[in-house]
């Protein structure tokens, strides 16, 4: 019988922790009863150098209960680096691993689903949300954004999924063959292969607690992930400047021909603007590529994407 692990990386999370290990638990004792899964199987919780009590309670609750485990990094490193953090060490033990946010926001429910499906022979299976009625206007026409954006860069993700998803143990070795530092595993994991299958349901409210994940971060979010899955944004300038110098070979004729027709008074918008626009162009060029240039000299180091302090099993 295949042994599950639900991993779950945690940052501040101590309001809303027992809480889910308690639906957790019980989603788990369930399985275990109906014979789908084995006795075995645990939640991992990773705890990303959290400044409150969220690991004392994790390594409470792993003396309280049989179902928890637990990973304490040694320093935060952001929500990827935990969560391959959590699938690299569960994968140790666990067939099937399942990975999802601490907020219980992603309906438990689905992972039934998501375990048919791995048994029918998908190595992957993507938790989608079937809709955004909850979102704000805001939030929705950002997200809807992001997902067109991305896509459009040339980066494979699939659509209205975060990290609520199941990977067997092949496909967790496959995830950890790719070894760059920024990570952004909504693109890395279509990257992987094999059968993948999707399951719907409907996200909820957050359970207690605050977003870990304000505009600023999700921002950041986004540029990281096209700028770690595309170059396509260097290629976008290329195309621009080349389109910016055949506009300015027309105006050299331009201003060559009035020139020679004595008219030298005119054309002191025309230049003010073109600075300004070049200008600006050279700057969001730079931009882009020290980006770019700065990502290469992170990957370069080669400095490990986390460091394990403590294991609960």
């Amino acid at each position: 019988m295949d042994c599950l692990y639900i991993v779950v990386p945690c940052y501040n999370e101590q309001e809303v922790i027992r809480e889910t290990t308690k639906r957790l638990t019980e989603k788990l004792c369930d399985l275990i009863n109906n014979n789908i899964i084995s006795n075995a199987s645990k939640i991992m919780y990773v705890d990303d150098g959290s400044k409150d009590n969220t690991y004392s309670i994790i390594k409470e609750l792993n003396q309280e209960n049989q179902y928890v485990s637990g990973v304490k990094l040694a320093h935060n490193r952001g929500h990827q680096n935990a969560l391959v953090a959590g699938l690299e060490t569960a994968k140790n033990y666990a067939d099937i691993i399942i990975s999802m946010d601490c907020d219980l926001q992603d309906d438990i429910n689905a992972i039934d689903e998501m375990i048919e499906k791995y048994k029918s022979g998908c190595d992957i299976v993507y938790g989608v949300r079937n809709s955004r009625k909850k979102d704000t206007a805001f939030k929705r026409n950002t997200a809807q954004a992001f997902y067109k954006m991305m896509n459009f860069m040339g980066a494979e993700v699939v659509y209205n999924h975060a990290d609520y998803r199941l990977m067997s143990k092949r496909a967790v070795e496959g995830l950890c063959e790719y070894k760059e530092v920024n990570l952004f595993l909504r693109g890395i994991v279509p990257m992987i292969g094999y059968k993948t299958d999707i399951v719907y349901y409907e996200r909820g409210e957050r359970f207690a607690g605050e977003s870990k994940y304000p505009l600023k971060k999700m921002i950041n979010f986004a540029l990281d992930g096209i700028t770690s899955l595309s170059i396509k944004p260097i290629r976008l300038i290329l195309l621009l400047g080349t389109m910016i110098f055949a506009v300015s070979i027309i105006m050299l004729i331009y201003f060559l021909v009035i020139y020679f027709m004595g008219k030298t008074v005119q054309g002191w918008t025309s230049i003010a603007i073109s600075v300004w626009a070049i200008g600006g162009l050279q700057l969001l060029a730079i931009g882009v590529i020290g980006e770019y240039l700065g990502k290469i000299y992170l990957e370069t180091k080669q400095r490990p994407r986390y460091i394990i302090e403590e294991i609960l099993i």
